[in-house]
């Protein structure tokens, strides 16, 4: 057989013009986002050779709201609202952490009972968020009921924080010393009848989506991200558990009565997409189990939160506290100089560290995987640029 050089030779000879093809010629370029419906005003840009992806990098900064530098002229109970904004469906965990180190810089003690309904709202609203999250992960693999049910079962925990709260969505309920108000009357026994609710709902959901084959074969053993990698990359939350790392704020630094609660680090060993998808399920159940704890230990009377006097300040100093959020660790660096108003703000956010591993992962791999391991990083592209 005649080698590539003797081909070309002998089309030469014939006089015809031998065009050698170029790495650019093969590779296309496709720009994803950042007007997309899955990825949520975040761009990121592949390069393709045929089915493969051989470049990925993102593009994030679509939505930056600067939360960060508007910290700095308001005093510390007035940026309660506008820190929810990068989340709005997990508000109660961004202005969580927040809270907990306005509280440390100023020296505030929360009363026991509103330590219990500040870690119960957390657990919710961790719920809401995860089926959030869910939901869209079923469209991003054309699962049009894994859609419907998560966003359909999301309104028990949005009525239950309507209740608690006053509000569906944007709470406004972690505030510095404790939380807005106490917990409505019959509250608890609603609270319980919904859990029982969603319990059954989530062997459901096992039965139809996780253990469908056609999800199976999309998501195992694709995308894996090795346990070294995981660490290295600095990846945090239901990410980093599924490459086999246990590591859950609650536990390791645990806040307010945490340490009181009996429950266990959901994680999984192989690190693939299907592992990143089914973490935050075995969350939302163990986050029924929290809940359950949280409302039988409860105090049943008692002060809810601290009161301030108006414009609070306390002594300069800094402080940095963190929060096992929906995303994974939430913390916040704040810096006071004495006055009412922080000095600094800097808030550390799990999505941000999550993106890291998207090229890592993306390269390699098939066009067609590309959705089940965007969504299975657990990245919320607001939160990325609070």
């Amino acid at each position: 057989m005649a080698s590539l050089e003797e081909k070309i030779e002998e089309t030469r000879k014939l006089g015809l013009q031998v065009v050698k093809e170029t790495e650019d010629d093969r590779l296309m370029t496709l720009s994803i986002g950042p007007q997309h419906p899955g990825s949520g005003h975040f761009r990121f840009t592949v390069k393709v050779d045929g089915d493969y992806i051989v470049y990925c990098d993102p593009d994030p900064g679509y939505v930056h709201r600067g939360e960060e530098k508007m910290c700095e002229y308001r005093n510390v109970i007035q940026n309660i609202p506008h820190l929810e904004r990068p989340v709005i469906h997990d508000s109660t965990n961004i202005t969580y952490s927040y809270s907990l180190a306005v509280e440390e810089l100023m020296g505030i003690e929360v009363p026991r009972r509103g330590q219990f309904i500040r870690a119960l709202a957390s657990e919710m609203n961790r719920q809401v968020y995860t089926l959030y999250w869910l939901a869209i992960y079923g469209i991003f693999l054309g699962h049009s009921t894994m859609f419907m049910w998560p966003a359909g079962d999301r309104e028990l925990f949005i009525d239950l924080l309507e209740r608690l709260t006053g509000a569906r969505v944007t709470h406004a309920y972690n505030i510095p010393g404790g939380v807005r108000n106490d917990m409505p009357d019959n509250f608890k026994a609603k609270c319980l009848e919904h859990i029982n609710y969603f319990e059954k709902r989530l062997k459901e959901y096992e039965d139809i989506f996780y253990n469908m084959p056609l999800f199976r074969q999309r998501t195992e053993g694709v995308g894996v991200l090795s346990k070294e990698d995981a660490i290295k990359l600095g990846v945090t939350g239901s990410v980093l558990r599924a490459s086999g790392v246990p590591y859950d704020i609650r536990k390791v630094e645990p806040y307010d009565i945490y340490n009181e609660i009996d429950f266990k680090v959901q994680y999984m060993k192989t690190g693939d997409s299907f592992a990143r998808s089914y973490v935050p399920f075995l969350d939302m159940k163990e986050s029924c189990n929290i809940m359950r704890q949280l409302l039988d230990k409860m105090p049943s009377s008692g002060d809810v939160r601290t009161k301030l006097q108006p414009n609070p300040k306390g002594p300069p100093g800094e402080a940095y506290r963190r929060v096992e959020s929906g995303r994974g660790a939430l913390g916040y660096y704040i810096v006071s100089d004495g006055t009412p108003k922080p000095y600094r703000v800097k808030i550390s956010v799990g999505s941000f560290r999550n993106m890291l591993a998207l090229p890592f992962l993306l390269v390699g791999n098939k066009l067609a995987d590309m959705p089940s391991i965007y969504w299975s990083l657990n990245y919320w592209p607001v939160e990325a640029d609070r």
